[in-house]
């Protein structure tokens, strides 16, 4: 199988599983009086009112997620997704050095891509383990901001290095959807840095939410965009 076709498969799974994931986590947390009285019986903590957090963030995707039974899907969801991001990764650096004749070059982008995917493992295992230590908390929270850091920088390296490349990929490309690339990564890198000081501070708390919803799926829209970005071979 080509490596276009690959990366174009991944991509588009890389998509759909945390997206299904996370709003089915949703789902159920906000829905949770229909498994009331079964084996999905939803605990406590993770029961939610009616709420749609893209727009008015009643609840995180942690507090969906964390609890029984929305992490038997979340969490294999996301480690599986990681598990495809790493080969993302891997093969994207390839096709890149193929187009340039280059044969074993590790592309800064693939070790960012790479250390995101191993940080959101990390994350996906730890969340919803409790330990009253500062540090441990301290520990939970360098895990998260290191996958979205990792992540929108490897995004960015991959955008800047197609837009540099341009004339060697064009036929095997769709210009338009790197034009969206590039405006959706843009978007991500300044709307992260203008809420930075917002989400470190305390208070704001439905701002954050609704921004985690919708930065989450700002971040996996990359990959949507990349199935739709290589032509078929």
């Amino acid at each position: 199988m080509e490596l276009r076709t690959q990366i174009k498969k991944l991509s588009l799974w890389i998509f759909i599983i945390p997206f299904v994931a996370v709003n089915l986590c949703l789902f159920i947390s906000v829905n949770y009086e229909i498994f009331n009285n079964t084996f999905l019986s939803v605990d406590q903590i993770g029961r939610s009112y009616q709420t749609f957090p893209y727009i008015d963030g009643g609840v995180s995707i942690s507090r969906t997620a964390r609890t029984y039974p929305t992490y038997l899907i979340f969490k294999p969801s996301m480690i599986f997704a990681s598990v495809l991001l790493i080969l993302y990764w891997v093969k994207t650096n390839k096709i890149i050095n193929t187009y340039q004749n280059l044969e074993g070059k590790t592309n800064l982008f693939r070790t960012f891509g790479i250390l995101s995917a191993v940080f959101l493992i990390i994350h996906s295992i730890f969340l919803g383990i409790k330990f009253d230590y500062d540090l441990y908390k301290l520990f939970r929270r360098f895990v998260l901001l290191g996958f979205i850091i990792f992540e929108i920088v490897a995004q960015s390296l991959l955008v800047y290095r197609f837009f540099k490349l341009k004339t060697l990929i064009l036929k095997d490309i769709n210009n338009y959807v790197l034009i969206l690339k590039i405006i959706l990564v843009t978007i991500l890198v300044i709307v992260a840095v203008t809420s930075f000081p917002i989400v470190v501070s305390s208070g704001n708390t439905h701002f954050k939410h609704a921004l985690e919803w919708n930065y989450f799926v700002g971040v996996i829209t990359f990959y949507l965009l990349t199935f739709l970005f290589w032509k078929k071979e």
